[in-house]
């Protein structure tokens, strides 16, 4: 009897110790053996029909149905920060996992070969940019930002923000139209230098502001892609009614991890994760060039003066800027190669 008791107790041992094998594991994360994570993405605008939250909710969807549930997305759309230099900050200490930031808002955190990508007329086309971008020069441009940032950030995809161009109080037929200007856009380094020779005034607003700094007469004029500031409403102010399609800049967006914490996720959700940012890029810029051409039409619908302009001058104008900014940041071959690839 003893004996059996003994056998009995023995096997209620096993039999708990495999339910609790089974239960570690679940909570760890299923079959895989992961932990489950938990990732928040975030961008800086507002509008749900804006191109990042098409890109988001794309890698979203991949993420988790790729995870079977090992990974949750949060997605946030201006929710925690509406200035990207809030994202990067956030990124880097961990409040953001996934976020979308602009060459400049990188160049602020040391690496000045990344503002080399927002020289104003250095492409000429999607097709070019889309060359550059996935690339030899895109994957030199990774490797930089992973290792002068020492892994706080990883740059795991190339987003588009559309084409940039002028819109203010008034149409720009030649260059000299833009003397005296205030024209909000970046008000340091080789961009704000560059709109100081046109002889525009460049201005300092938040994205936020924007629309009440145009009302109010605060600035003058602005410049951005289509779906970007008519989302906003920016075409009904009398101080963005007048768009004039200069074209000076095919934007490029970095979608970025902080590499550390990247580097902490099981090879199978790294794996995952870049998966679902391929995914995103591609949804993001179908968004982006669909979008260019149904909200220009919208502009003008809502009484917006489109006209365009010759652009020669203004191309004329950037490239010895090109050529020394390149110099200024030892870029002078990653410039070569961008040029080639025309």
């Amino acid at each position: 009897m003893r004996k059996l008791l003994s056998v009995s107790f023995v096997l209620l041992l096993a039999l708990s110790a495999l339910l609790a094998g089974c239960s570690s594991k679940e909570e760890a994360g299923g079959e895989t053996g992961s932990k489950k994570i938990k990732i928040v993405a975030a961008h800086n605008q507002t509008s749900p029909d804006n191109p990042y939250q098409t890109g988001l909710l794309k890698f979203k969807e991949v993420a988790e149905s790729k995870s079977n549930g090992d990974i949750e997305v949060e997605v946030h759309a201006g929710t925690i920060g509406t200035e990207e230099s809030e994202l990067v900050e956030k990124l880097k200490l961990g409040a953001a996992d996934v976020v979308l930031v602009s060459p400049g808002f990188m160049t602020q955190t040391g690496i000045k070969e990344i503002d080399l990508l927002a020289l104003p007329y250095l492409f000429d086309s999607y097709e070019h940019w889309e060359k550059v971008v996935d690339g030899e020069v895109g994957e030199e441009m990774k490797k930089l930002v992973n290792e002068k940032s020492n892994n706080d950030f990883k740059l795991v995809g190339y987003w588009s923000a559309g084409v940039r161009h002028y819109y203010g109080k008034k149409p720009i037929e030649k260059m000299e139209d833009l003397k005296g200007l205030t024209f909000r856009t970046q008000t340091s380094g080789v961009i704000a230098d560059y709109w100081k020779e046109t002889g525009a005034i460049p201005t300092s607003i938040a994205w936020g502001e924007l629309y009440q700094a145009l009302q109010q007469n605060v600035v003058d004029s602005s410049e951005n892609s289509y779906p970007y500031f008519i989302q906003q409403n920016h075409h009904k102010t009398d101080n963005g009614k007048y768009i004039t399609e200069t074209g000076h800049d095919y934007t490029t967006r970095f979608l970025l991890v902080n590499g550390k914490k990247f580097d902490s996720y099981t090879k199978e959700q790294q794996d995952i994760l870049l998966e679902a940012a391929e995914a995103s890029v591609q949804a993001e810029r179908e968004a982006v060039y669909a979008q260019e051409e149904e909200y220009k039409e919208k502009a003008i619908a809502e009484g917006a003066v489109v006209n365009e302009i010759d652009r020669t001058p203004f191309v004329e104008l950037a490239e010895p800027m090109q050529e020394k900014a390149a110099k200024d940041m030892g870029a002078e071959e990653l410039l070569k190669k961008i040029k080639d690839l025309k």
